[in-house]
Parts: structure tokens; C-alpha cells; sequence
């Protein structure tokens, strides 16, 4: 008979806020918030501590509507670096009863701890031994989920906040797992829950006690993979910490200091992410035969349009042409802009032969590889902003904080 799995989920807990008041003392027992541009009006909160929390202060929501909820609330600006260095702290810690440690963002990771028992116990026991150092060595705390899957894990780490250990195993899941919300497990966005609710669907059990085959006509492989997370049958496996995904797409995405306001501000935008996403083509060596653009309004929703590019390529320029293509096509300017995120996509190693339309201008094309061949080999030896297009040298509502080196949440492998 096989082991049971034993999967960790550990989240610390209200993490920028948490780093910023461990750096700094002094704010310790007030109500804060981490906020791009806090000297702006239309900065945004990026991460708030439990006592603004339960002041409802939320992230996303506009300096001066956290202000209005929260008068004593405590502002301060981003530091990067710092949360990029606690989070490979923390990672340290959990490499020490396992090298199966898959990150899902900056401040949340998943264990194995199947085979760990050698080093450091039972489950419970190493998440405990995790938590305590978590806090006696790097000043911060940790939620930590113990279950059998991945899924439940993430769902135990949110029952108990902050610095607690849930466990959810297959004697108790029905009892814990099966009442929650659709909404509280992971990949059941907004939509897919409205998506649910209209079917009368509206907790997780619902979702585990309905016919996979519903889900499959509803969403595809989507809906069987919702079923498997609910039901408690998914398998997916946590990556070794070396792990580097196979690279299906490229992208790069930034949320600006203030709104974008008209398409001359947008197109700015556009064309500096595309400047990152063509030199990492380079990088690997790959061409995209397709652009994404995903769009977030002041208003907090977003939009994401899909197109092909007329030639295979890895110029930063005709990226954004397509993608910029795309924004002014689809997109209906209801709000101002506040986060534009674009990405290559459909890549093929970049000997790929490409069949081009008799209305490309192929001199042209070539005059521009060869010229971004030139302008690659500046940046190389000068750095990345020793040339760039005069229409970036204006203020582009970009922060400049470091932000862009944060790793976000990606999707679960299996």
C-alpha cells in the first residue's frame, strides 16, 4: 500500500506589511498599509497588516478609500528587495526537511514532506518546527496548511490566520473542506463562481457531489480539474525547488503609479513591458507567433485579448504594435487604466521557417533585426537603458521600485 502524501502549504502571513514592521519597529501594533505612490492620490494598496484588515482596508483599494476607512493608518512605500531576500530566508528554512518546495508566488510555497520524517518527524511536527523558526529566526509568521493534496493544503493555510498550523486529512475533509465557499479554493475566480451559483452550485462540497461529467460540458478540462480540487482526488505534484517550467509563453505586466488616461499613454506602456519580453525571447531563443494583452481598470476588473502577429518574431516592436493593435480594437475605455500586463505567446524555437504573406515587407523586417542585433549587443555591455526610444524618456506612470522582479502565483503542475 502506498504512503500517504503529506503536503505542507506555508503562507506568511500579511507579508509586505509584516516584513515592513519587522524591518521597523516603531510600527509595530498600528494599522498599515504597503502603497504604491503614496504621495498620489490614485496610488493603490498593495498589502495591509490584521489591524488594518479588520479596519477593511483591502488590497487593491485606493490610498484614499483605505485613508477614509482606516484615519490612523500608517502608509508606506514598497521594498522590494527586502521581501525578495526574507522570501529566499524562508525558502532556506523549508530546505531543510525537503528539496520538494514548489513557490506559488513570493511568500506562499508547497512541501512535500512525504519521505521527510527521517529529518524532522511526523507532518505536524515539521510544520511546527517550521513555524517556530519562521518567527525566531526571521522575525515574521507563517499559516501552515498539512493535508494529503495540494489543494487542501492551500485551503488549511487560509483557515487559521495568523501563526497556525491546520491539518485537513481523509478522516476530516468533509467536515472542513466540503462547507466552504466555491470561491475560497484556489482557481474559483469571480467569474467561475457566478459561472456555479447560476447552476446552484455554491460550496466546494456542491462542486465534489456533482457528476464530473457536468463540469466537463460546463468548462472542459477546466471543470474536471475543479472537480478533482474539490472532491479531494487531485494528484498534482509539488516540483522539485530546481524546477524550471518548460516556457510556453513570455510575458511582463507592471501596475502603474497613477492612471493611464488616453491611448498615447498606454502605447508607452506597452512598448517598454515589450522591450523585457523581447530581449528574454533572445534569451531562450524563441519566436512568438501570438500576443496577449491583459487589462485592469481603475475599477479593479480586468479584460485579456488575444491575437496573432503577422510574422514570427522576437522584436520588441512588433510585439507591441500587435498588442497595442489589440487595446484599440477591443478594449471599450469604460475606465481609466491602471495595470497593463503583455505577453508573447505561441513560441517556437527561432529557426522556425515562417511562411510570410506576399504584403510583408521582408527588407524592412530584416533592416529591423538587424538593427535590434545592434541595439541587444549596447544594452549587453552598458546596460538595459543605454538606448531606448525617445517616447520612453517622459514619465510613463511606471513604478521604478523593483516590483517587476517579483515572481507571481503561476498554475499548479501536475
Amino acid at each position: 500500500m502506498a504512503e500517504r502524501r503529506a503536503i505542507l502549504h506555508s503562507d506568511q502571513n500579511s507579508y509586505y506589511a509584516s516584513v515592513e514592521m519587522m524591518l521597523d519597529p516603531s510600527l509595530r501594533g498600528k494599522a498599515v498599509a504597503v502603497c504604491g505612490a503614496t504621495e498620489e492620490r490614485h496610488g493603490i494598496i498593495l498589502a495591509k497588516s490584521e489591524k488594518a484588515k479588520k479596519c477593511g482596508v483591502k488590497t487593491g483599494m485606493v490610498n484614499w478609500e483605505a485613508r477614509q476607512l482606516c484615519p490612523d493608518l500608517v502608509m508606506v512605500q514598497p521594498h522590494y528587495d527586502q521581501y525578495l531576500k526574507y522570501s529566499k530566508l524562508a525558502q532556506n528554512i523549508y530546505q531543510r526537511y525537503t528539496d520538494l518546495i514548489e513557490p506559488f508566488g513570493m511568500d506562499e510555497c508547497w512541501l512535500d514532506v512525504t519521505n521527510s520524517r527521517w529529518c524532522g518527524g511526523d507532518p505536524m511536527t515539521i510544520a511546527e518546527k517550521i513555524r517556530r523558526s519562521i518567527r525566531e529566526e526571521l522575525g515574521l509568521t507563517v499559516s501552515i496548511g498539512v493535508s494529503f493534496n495540494k489543494v487542501y493544503a492551500k485551503l488549511g493555510s487560509d483557515m487559521k490566520k495568523p501563526d497556525a498550523i491546520t491539518e485537513i486529512s481523509p478522516e476530516n475533509y468533509r467536515e472542513k473542506v466540503w462547507p466552504l465557499p466555491a470561491s475560497d479554493m484556489i482557481y474559483c475566480g469571480r467569474a467561475t463562481t457566478a459561472k456555479l451559483a447560476r447552476c446552484g452550485i455554491h460550496t466546494i462540497g456542491d462542486i465534489a457531489t456533482t457528476e464530473p461529467e457536468f463540469f466537463q460540458r460546463l468548462m472542459g478540462v477546466n471543470g474536471l480539474a475543479l472537480w478533482r480540487y474539490a472532491s479531494g482526488t487531485d494528484d498534482s505534484r509539488v516540483m522539485h525547488k530546481d524546477y524550471v517550467s518548460p516556457v510556453k509563453s513570455i510575458g511582463h505586466g507592471i501596475t502603474c503609479v497613477a492612471d493611464l488616461v488616453n491611448e498615447e499613454e498606454v502605447w508607452k506602456v506597452i512598448l517598454e513591458l515589450s522591450q523585457d519580453i523581447g530581449h528574454r525571447l533572445r534569451v531562450h531563443e524563441l519566436a512568438a507567433r501570438g500576443v496577449e494583452i491583459w487589462i485592469r481598470g481603475n475599477d479593479l476588473m480586468g479584460a485579456q485579448y488575444r491575437g496573432h502577429l503577422p510574422v514570427l518574431t522576437q522584436l520588441p516592436s512588433e510585439i507591441a504594435a500587435g498588442a497595442f493593435k489589440l487595446f484599440r480594437e477591443r478594449y471599450p475605455w469604460i475606465t481609466k487604466v491602471r495595470a497593463v500586463t503583455v505577453r508573447a505567446t505561441s513560441l517556437v524555437p527561432q529557426a522556425t521557417p515562417d511562411q510570410l504573406s506576399l504584403f510583408v515587407d521582408t527588407k524592412r523586417l530584416e533592416r529591423r533585426e538587424r538593427l535590434q542585433d545592434a541595439v541587444e549587443a549596447v544594452r549587453d555591455k552598458y546596460g538595459k537603458k543605454a538606448l531606448t526610444y525617445a517616447v520612453l524618456l517622459g514619465d510613463l506612470k511606471m513604478p521604478g521600485d523593483g516590483r517587476e522582479l517579483v515572481k507571481m502565483p503561476g498554475l499548479m503542475y501536475s
